[in-house]
């Protein structure tokens, strides 16, 4: 890492019953990466949370963000009792958030950064290097996505993801695939199998880079949107926004041939994705919750 490159951090003194809501606050403002500073400590009051960035937010942007987490999440502005910003130089901030992610274990399937040996196991070890704080997998709405491929993903099936991120869903599918296809003792082919999305092209270099790391061959990862052209798919995962999701939502039903996953969405928005839902003609989707997450699960029964 270049010791001569600077960030920046914003620093969140709050109560310590809302530490998660002001990280995600400080995800959606686009950090870097964001940590905790009392792990193995004693409980305390209050935390500090702190969110990397390579350039600074304006004041007005930070605050409103924060206080629009407090208020998803059930809190009130004043949780916060101060936010304090600086520059970062000449530390490699990267390496301290590194030694308190740990991996995670979700359904099949365990997430673990690069620097972890995982020891042998019966689940599905996706390897991740962490550039983004959704990007790791302990985010509610990124769970939500695995638990459902590992209930209802089967070797044989093609994937399509939407919003790709750094690629773990993909990935995780692939991975998935190649293991039950080995287990059961044949060969599938992966061309076309696994397509990934995103309109973040940065976001793709890493998703390739995290498939290289798996040595994941066959995902088509791809910068921009789903379209007309975009072929149908057995299994659909969209982890985005309710926002974004509203209007492809016709299109996602449409490319899923078998199971359609939608994430990202909050538990206040369930009425509001459900009525959409209802006027496309689907009822009864299994709905999951996790935190102040929902994830809809449709199956097509054609």
């Amino acid at each position: 890492m270049n010791k001569e490159k600077s960030w920046f951090s914003i620093e969140v003194t709050v109560i310590t019953e809302a530490s998660e809501a002001i990280e995600f606050g400080l995800s959606e403002l686009d950090a870097l990466g964001t940590e905790i500073n009392n792990l193995g400590k004693e409980p305390t009051e209050t935390l500090c949370v702190l969110g990397y960035f390579n350039e600074l937010p304006t004041d007005e942007a930070i605050r409103n963000q924060l206080n629009e987490a407090l208020r998803i999440y059930g809190f009130s502005p004043d949780s916060i009792r101060e936010i304090d910003s600086r520059k970062v130089e000449n530390i490699d901030w990267l390496f301290e958030w590194k030694k308190h992610w740990k991996p995670t274990e979700i359904d099949k399937f365990i997430i673990a950064p690069t620097w972890e040996t995982i020891e042998s196991t019966d689940k599905t070890v996706i390897y991740i290097e962490p550039n983004m704080a959704f990007g790791t997998g302990t985010h509610e709405t990124t769970r939500l996505c695995l638990q459902a491929i590992g209930e209802d993903y089967q070797a044989g099936m093609s994937f399509l993801d939407v919003g790709t991120g750094t690629g773990i869903l993909a990935i995780a599918s692939a991975k998935f695939r190649a293991k039950e296809s080995e287990s059961l003792n044949f060969e599938i082919k992966t061309l076309n199998a696994f397509w990934a999305y995103d309109t973040d092209a940065p976001s793709i270099e890493i998703a390739r880079e995290n498939a290289e790391l798996n040595k994941v061959d066959g995902i088509n990862f791809i910068v921009g949107s789903i379209s007309d052209e975009t072929p149908q798919f057995d299994f659909v995962c969209a982890n985005l926004t309710y926002g974004v999701i509203l209007p492809i939502l016709p299109l996602l039903i449409e490319k899923a041939g078998k199971f359609l996953v939608l994430s990202g969405i909050l538990k206040e928005q369930e009425d509001l994705i459900m009525a959409e839902l209802n006027k496309l003609g689907i009822g009864n989707p299994r709905i999951e919750t996790l935190g102040e997450w929902i994830s809809i699960k449709i199956a097509n029964e054609k």
